[in-house]
């Protein structure tokens, strides 16, 4: 399968965060696995109901800033992610979700969402930052 069919075949979207050509003068569109990484950051950097038009939409892990990193948390992180993209990004099947707190220190979980692609059965890997505190930039202050 050549590589503009299997893209072609796995979808096609804007460019997240939305850039622009300005030879053609339009929104820069990405392709394939591509597209389906940053259809993931989409959806769970999205708080539902910040969508007028699906509400439901998102993974609300915004509810977990400041707290505590336990064994609850990260179970708990680790199902609304996998709830997230079960009923929102058909184009894969999650194989694992690892969250790794090695950087806890610095305030960040990495979450490492290991997913095959339906319909090409190929594997591939996402890793999404959670910031368990708000960042400030004090340069500006």
């Amino acid at each position: 399968m050549d590589q503009n069919n299997e893209q072609s075949y796995l979808g096609k979207g804007w460019s997240f965060p939305p850039s622009f050509d300005q030879n053609k003068k339009e929104v820069d569109i990405v392709l394939g696995v591509k597209d389906i990484e940053q259809s993931l950051q989409i959806l769970l950097s999205t708080r539902p109901g910040e969508r007028l038009l699906r509400p439901s939409f998102g993974c609300n892990l915004d509810i977990m800033l400041f707290e505590p990193v336990t064994t609850t948390l990260i179970t708990l992180v680790r199902d609304m992610v996998r709830k997230a993209i079960l009923f929102y990004e058909a184009r894969i099947d999650v194989n694992e979700i690892d969250i790794n707190t090695e950087n806890l220190n610095a305030g960040i979980i990495l979450i490492d969402i290991d997913y095959t692609i339906r319909s090409t059965n190929s594997r591939f890997n996402f890793v999404y930052p959670f910031y368990l505190e708000e960042a400030i930039d004090i340069s500006r202050i």
